[in-house]
């Protein structure tokens, strides 16, 4: 009978040597990437690759500056302007208008009060009554009278009259005219006042004509 082989023991001889196991290759200690850090030639997540360019944050400029303002602050801005604009024109046109609006009552009152006194200086008395003074003070005072009262006075071609003092005004849909002012003559003065009313169509409602002191 054969005896049994011992298992092989190292530097024993027996059918032969045995080949050792091999150990995993490693790689080479440059080429291994520390930990966390991703694979050469790849950038790690979140960090930009060299040479790209970042992306320019809104509304600002070179080297720090702020740049142009977006369009809807512009648009913002000239909503403003106009807003301002529109309010000084019609102001504008509001005073225009007042201009012209007491520029015209302040004619249509001397307008009334020259032509009542050329009247009664040229010896028109009759006329001058009818046509300027006011119904309520026609009751007050009678043709009669203020005729005979013009005459009195002793106007005559020499006379001249000249308005000093014309104020007009609205209430209530009521114009009113005051007018004063002074009839110079050869040798003597008149003094004048007259007030006109209406609204349409003015008309004297008191009148004051007496030599100037």
């Amino acid at each position: 009978m054969s005896s049994p082989q011992e298992p092989y023991q190292p530097g024993s001889t027996g059918s032969g040597p045995q080949p050792l196991p091999q150990q995993p290759q490693q790689p080479p200690a440059g080429n291994q990437p520390a930990y966390g850090q991703a694979p050469y030639g790849q950038p790690q997540y979140g960090q930009p690759q060299y040479g790209q360019p970042q992306p320019e944050q809104p509304g600002s400029g070179p080297f720090g500056l702020p740049g142009e303002p977006p369009a809807k602050s512009r648009r913002k801005l000239w909503i403003i302007l106009a807003s301002i604009g529109g309010v000084l024109l019609l102001v504008i046109l509001g005073f225009i208008i007042l201009v012209n609006v007491a520029g015209s009552a302040t004619n249509q009152a001397k307008g009334l009060a020259d032509g009542f006194t050329k009247l009664v200086i040229a010896g028109d008395s009759s006329k001058a009554y009818d046509d300027y003074l006011d119904p309520a003070l026609q009751e007050q005072l009678s043709k009669e009278s203020f005729i005979a009262g013009v005459e009195s006075l002793g106007m005559d071609d020499t006379c001249e009259p000249a308005y000093n003092d014309l104020q007009v005004a609205t209430e209530n849909g009521v114009k009113s005219a005051d007018v004063a002012g002074l009839i110079t003559c050869d040798g003597k003065n008149v003094d004048l006042a007259y007030r006109f009313e209406g609204t349409d169509e003015l008309k004297m409602t008191n009148i004051k004509l007496r030599p100037a002191a």
